[in-house]
């Protein structure tokens, strides 16, 4: 499961029958574009751009469904999407269909391949890896599900310098959060645990406790940490939004905006995931976007030192989590 899931509504539709084999067309996996949470193709920005967030849409959700639905040896099926992808870097012609309609997008853009690696290298992990015993391990994997994604967004726009990519990182990780905490029960249904499991001992929460159709209080107690713990992640990622220009100011102050209302809502359920993942309303959706906006206006001067002190603080945060890349990432 990678960040393509958007985190502000409900669980998006399992992929139909013939849509998680390796010669998928990319048509059929855009018809499951409208189901997405956040628009994958946001109307305010150019046709051109459209375009190309249409193709790597297609590819991210691809490279999710073979990983999370696919039938017969999925670690198999990601090798040889993994070596078709490489075909695009070599000056070659990749066989598979999203790969075929990814390619002009990467050279047009001058895409780098890393983070399309990483997006497939997400996937094989979660093929191994169903619990993360610390927060740092699930940061770590979010990297690989869930960074690449912003990645590659600020590349179409040719805005990936290193100071927007730290942010960007922060912001994608956050949603990635928001995700985890609002599907428990889902992903306890398929045999994943993403919530820490030194957050569960220290609250005293059992794989019992989550299997429960309503959240008792450790459980409750156990995700308004996590809440404001994603919090956290995404008010260092924010300022993002202030950095880019013109539509894209729009999406990402959507983006953002759905993450903080999502983690409202979870908040305003009283904590209780496990009858569903609690849904931001609309309005109150575009209420938190417009906030993330009207903070992005701030002028100048304390524009700058707010983005300076995020960049830092980012920085610091991802530097912390990669110091424990020495320890296991599950058990």
């Amino acid at each position: 499961m990678t960040a393509i899931d958007a985190p502000t509504g409900p669980p998006r539709t399992p992929a139909p029958s013939g849509a998680t084999g390796l010669s998928t067309p990319a048509e059929q996996l855009l018809r499951l574009a409208p189901a997405e949470n956040f628009p994958v193709s946001p109307a305010v920005l150019p046709a051109a751009v459209r375009t190309h967030f249409n193709a790597l849409y297609a590819y991210c959700r691809f490279v999710d469904n073979i990983g999370d639905e696919a039938t017969g040896d999925r670690l198999a099926l990601l090798d040889h999407l993994s070596a078709d992808l490489a075909l695009i870097w070599a000056g070659g012609e990749p066989e598979l269909p999203v790969l075929r309609r990814l390619a002009p997008t990467v050279r047009a853009c001058d895409l780098p391949a890393e983070p399309f690696e990483r997006l497939v290298e997400a996937n094989r992990q979660d093929q191994l890896v169903t619990r993360y015993e610390t927060f740092e391990d699930l940061v770590r994997y979010c990297t690989l599900s869930a960074d690449p994604v912003g990645r590659m967004v600020l590349g179409v726009f040719g805005l990936a310098t290193p100071d927007r990519v730290v942010l960007s990182d922060r912001v994608c990780t956050a949603l990635q959060l928001v995700e985890h905490w609002q599907d428990v029960a889902e992903d306890l249904a398929a045999g994943r645990i993403y919530l820490p499991l030194e957050d569960l001992d220290a609250f005293g929460v059992t794989e019992a406790d989550l299997s429960a159709k309503v959240a008792g209080p450790a459980v409750r107690h156990l995700m308004a940490f996590e809440v404001a713990r994603a919090r956290t992640v995404i008010d260092q990622g924010a300022p993002l939004v202030s950095m880019v220009p013109g539509r894209l100011r729009l999406a990402l102050a959507g983006f953002v905006g759905g993450g903080r209302s999502a983690l409202d809502a979870i908040r305003r359920a009283g904590y209780d995931v496990l009858g569903g993942p609690p849904k931001a309303p609309k309005p109150r959706m575009a209420g938190f976007a417009l906030v993330a906006l009207a903070r992005s206006a701030v002028p100048g001067s304390a524009a700058a030192a707010s983005t300076a002190a995020a960049v830092a603080s980012a920085i610091s945060a991802a530097g912390a989590a990669g110091s424990r890349s020495g320890k296991g990432e599950g058990r």
